[in-house]
């Protein structure tokens, strides 16, 4: 039987280098008993934060002590806690570090409602009394823009004491899935017992062996049906949670609340939403290109994530991967290819897959630490890219923390989505010139198209779905398993029209972690809009270009995010990056096309 190794199985080379952080558990107790002490001089400032400019620049350095030694702690933890999800005295580590960063929010919750009862024109004086709060300029705007939604200093504490408890719905769900659930296993087409895993699902799913890649839908699916009362009320109460919250902050909707913290438009969602529902030709055009390639009547949904060569492909081992993505970034200048390749030496990446180690990828670190890649490392083409991805992240995190004081270091999801797949392109178009074999060659063009699938149109999809259950819930309506079924299959007919939806997937919601992070999933799909545009300028006009995408990547967050991504060229507030976007997805629609002969 084909199972999952547990973590001492593998090779500390292919382990992230946690000790980096902290040597050993013990010196991540002094730290945390350390900060935890500090606390009580945050409280100290309470009422006097604008008392004088000296004050204030005292607070603000205090604060930012505090909280880069919490986010340090904080870190440790939960990558620990990540590497094994079934290790309770991490998960224990995990939960203290939360509630510990809770009780300083709290503690220092009266600091915004402070700065707002300043006028602008007392903000100006205090930045002539005193330079060094010039720092601080963007944060201070930021804080006073948001005047009208912030609530009296009493409730910011309750509202941060309670951020425990309304993380809830998110937490339970993850444990839930990464450490209670199991998916089945199923016989492959050699006989031998296969483990289904959030990990390898998708993997299994571009199996040649149709009957084979039903079984595994079906049996994945109905894992997932036997726990849809659960994850549908942790969903309902996560929804509820954001937008009760808008509400309380005098939002119009929980969508408005959550692009406000990063004080993006709704437009620009509504922008994406509409342009892409207006090229879903172009999606269902490769859903029956695939369909074509199977040699099938019927695209079904075990279907969906197969590969138009009708194979998985070749191997790709993670040190080839290693390669070739450092050689891809090469047009954004020497300098960014090395600090990427010393970071691959610098054990910036946790590899392989491990029983009971969190699903997925994620970048992750802090100002003061060295960026962490987790991975559940496939050795396949689609590992490789989000290799690329999750590199993507930790070099804007990089270069932001080199160029940012603390402060403005810390960038929004919004520009972090740009950097992620920019490293993708740069790696299709740099695979696609350099590398002779046509099976990899096709396999790249197909995983791109894939990509761009699963993340322009597919995300947007989720956006959809994200906004049509909030709103269920702010006109309260019912938000139950079937209602949350029917919404989604509904969406998903309408983007996927040429297929027949089977085998339980109207309960693909469930699986979406993403839909508890607040309406965050339209930001996958402006990003890949984004980086489309970035690199065609790069490959036309060279230095210039790349210099502009490495301000932008420098920029952190000192600025908005428009005015952020403006710098590389690139004006999300129109519809044109993503027409762009769909443009380019379609010429290699174009060029699979013709390379397989399927039109």
């Amino acid at each position: 039987m084909s199972s999952v190794r547990e973590r001492s199985e593998i090779d500390e080379a292919y382990k992230w280098d946690l000790q980096s952080v902290f040597a050993d558990d013990e010196a991540w107790a002094e730290a945390y008993e350390a900060v935890d002490g500090r606390i009580d001089e945050l409280r100290a400032y309470e009422g006097r934060a604008t008392e004088s400019p000296e004050t204030l620049l005292e607070l603000l350095q205090l604060r930012e002590e505090v909280f880069r030694e919490l986010a340090r702690v904080g870190a440790y933890a939960r990558l620990r806690s990540a590497e094994d999800t079934r290790n309770q005295e991490y998960q224990a580590m995990s939960a203290k570090a939360s509630s510990l960063r809770s009780t300083a929010s709290s503690a220092i919750s009266y600091l915004q409602p402070e700065l707002q009862s300043l006028t602008e024109e007392a903000v100006a004086e205090f930045l002539e009394a005193e330079p060094a709060l010039a720092a601080y300029d963007h944060y201070l705007d930021d804080v006073l823009r948001m005047k009208p939604h912030t609530r009296s200093t009493a409730v910011e504490e309750v509202l941060a004491d309670l951020s425990e408890v309304t993380d809830a719905p998110s937490e339970i769900y993850s444990m839930l899935t990464n450490a209670d659930m199991s998916y089945g296993v199923v016989e492959d087409p050699d006989g031998e017992d296969v483990e289904i895993t959030q990990a390898n699902f998708t993997k299994l799913q571009t199996n040649p062996d149709r009957a084979f890649r039903k079984r595994v839908h079906e049996t994945f699916y109905d894992e997932w049906e036997n726990v849809r009362n659960t994850v549908g009320t942790s969903l309902e109460k996560a929804v509820r949670e954001h937008v009760t919250s808008a509400e309380i902050r005098s939002y119009d909707s929980a969508r408005e609340a959550a692009l406000d913290g990063s004080n993006v438009p709704v437009e620009v969602y509504d922008t994406l939403v509409d342009t892409v529902d207006d090229n879903l030709d172009v999606l269902h055009r490769h859903a029956e290109l695939k369909r074509a390639a199977l040699g099938v009547d019927t695209l079904e949904s075990h279907d969906l994530y197969m590969s138009l060569t009708g194979d998985q492909g070749p191997d790709v081992e993670y040190e080839q991967a290693v390669e070739w993505v450092i050689e891809a970034v090469a047009p954004l200048g020497e300098a960014y290819q090395e600090r990427m390749a010393d970071g691959l030496e610098s054990r910036w990446v946790d590899v392989y897959e491990n029983r009971g180690k969190r699903s997925g990828a994620f970048s992750s670190g802090t100002y003061d630490t060295q960026p962490f890649i987790m991975m559940n490392y496939q050795d396949d083409v689609a590992s490789m890219y989000t290799l690329a991805h999750e590199l993507g992240h930790s070099m804007h995190s990089e270069l932001a923390g080199d160029a940012q004081p603390w402060h403005d270091a810390s960038y929004e999801i919004f520009v972090a989505e740009i950097a992620s797949t920019v490293n993708e392109t740069l790696l299709t178009r740099h695979l696609l010139e350099t590398v002779e074999d046509p099976e990899l060659r096709t396999h790249v063009l197909d995983e791109y198209l894939e990509r761009f699938r699963s993340t322009l149109f597919r995300q947007t999809m989720f956006a959809a779905f994200e906004q049509a259950i909030h709103e269920r819930v702010a006109d309260g309506e019912a938000l139950t398993p079937d209602v949350l079924d029917e919404l989604y299959v509904d969406l998903k007919s309408d983007y996927y029209e040429p297929a027949a939806l089977t085998g339980g997937i109207e309960r693909e919601w469930e699986r979406i972690p993403h839909f508890y992070y607040n309406f965050y999933v339209y930001q996958y799909a402006t990003g890949i809009s984004a980086a489309a545009a970035i690199v065609e300028r790069v490959l036309e006009e060279g230095d210039s270009a790349a210099a502009d995408y490495r301000e932008m990547l420098a920029a952190g967050g000192s600025d908005y995010p428009l005015a952020v991504v403006e710098l590389a060229g690139i004006d999300m507030s129109s519809p044109a990056p993503i027409e762009s976007a769909v443009e380019v997805y379609d010429g290699y629609l174009d060029e699979v096309a013709a390379l397989l002969e399927l039109e």
